[in-house]
């Protein structure tokens, strides 16, 4: 495991750091953020993170954006031969750290998902879990993540959608009392609809299911 000194030291390449910006709700709940989970939306959680490590190879540089406290780095990390693991929490990513201390193909930067810090056309298969329905301007973050994707590689975004489960409904509004900003609410036809807006036709979609579902759309990239 390496973080962003021991990178800047070895001149390592890849995505650059992203140091500025102050305390965040995501890192005042980063403690917590795994317990919540295991709790709420354990079958999700694990599985989601499973379902993402198939589409990843042996050979594979990896860029992950919003890797959060490591859940879905975690399993990306054993099949890959480099992860860049990128969070815009500090708090987030010193529990990334912890989660994959024994792994050392792994680089943890701090990173913004819409104006990364990296070369365009750089890494094999580029992952952003459970950020776009966060984020204000999802269709920024969309190009920026399929820039700096090869061509012929995967572009795989997890992403929570809305259901039916009225215990669903309520997680929602208590996350967004406590400080969460669900910029937008997807359900499983509007996170489709939202990638053929954008022009993207060669788009798979699979549905982990459970108490709050994830779309994982695995877009192949090209250029």
């Amino acid at each position: 495991m390496k973080d962003v000194s021991d990178c800047e030291k070895k001149g390592c390449e890849g995505i650059a750091d992203c140091s500025k910006g102050g305390v965040m709700f995501w890192d005042k709940v980063a403690g917590l953020y795994d317990l919540f989970e295991n709790i709420y939306n354990k079958k999700v959680y694990r599985e989601t993170g499973i379902s993402v490590a198939k589409y990843i190879n042996q050979k594979d540089t990896v860029l992950e954006c919003a890797c959060g406290t490591g859940a879905i780095s975690i399993y990306i990390a054993p099949k890959c031969s480099k992860l860049y693991a990128t969070d815009y929490s500090v708090g987030m990513l010193k529990q990334a750290k912890k989660k994959l201390s024994r792994f050392d193909n792994v680089i943890f930067k701090k990173a913004d998902i819409t104006s990364l810090k990296a070369k365009d056309c750089l890494f094999d298969a580029v992952v952003a879990g459970n950020v776009i329905h966060l984020l204000p301007e999802p269709e920024a973050a969309l190009r920026e993540l399929t820039r700096v994707c090869k061509a012929g590689g995967k572009l795989i975004v997890p992403t929570y959608i809305d259901g039916d489960k009225s215990a669903n409904k309520l997680s929602v509004k208590l996350l967004e009392k406590i400080g969460a900003n669900f910029s937008n609410r997807f359900d499983e036809a509007s996170y489709k609809r939202f990638f053929e807006e954008m022009g993207y036709d060669d788009v798979t979609f699979e549905i982990v299911r459970g108490r709050m579902s994830c779309a994982i759309a695995v877009v192949d990239v090209n250029k």
